[in-house]
């Protein structure tokens, strides 16, 4: 990916997302599908200002969904664990 600002979507604000960032000091976020590990450090980094200490990244599929007789499937994305060792981020202060 070439613009770093195209890698990260948004915060995933989850009741274990929040639990997550209360208890190992992680932030959940929902990124790009073809985003790997070094490219949503360097995006962490950058746009808030901390140091990233380690980065865990998980595909999640899409579930299957039905409307009348119509069967289809939500689409597929993919977040990233980020582990910080410098700096904090609140999302609850930026709403």
């Amino acid at each position: 990916m070439k613009n770093i600002y195209s890698v990260l979507l948004g915060p995933c604000l989850t009741e274990k997302a929040a639990l997550i960032q209360e208890q190992a000091e992680q932030v959940v976020f929902r990124v790009h599908t073809k985003a790997n590990k070094i490219e949503v450090k360097k995006a962490v980094e950058t746009m808030f200002n901390v140091k990233v200490k380690d980065v865990k990244t998980a595909k999640i599929h899409g579930k299957k969904k039905r409307v009348g007789k119509t069967v289809g499937f939500t689409s597929d994305w993919k977040k990233a664990y980020v582990t910080l060792s410098e700096g904090k981020i609140n999302f609850a202060d930026e709403l």
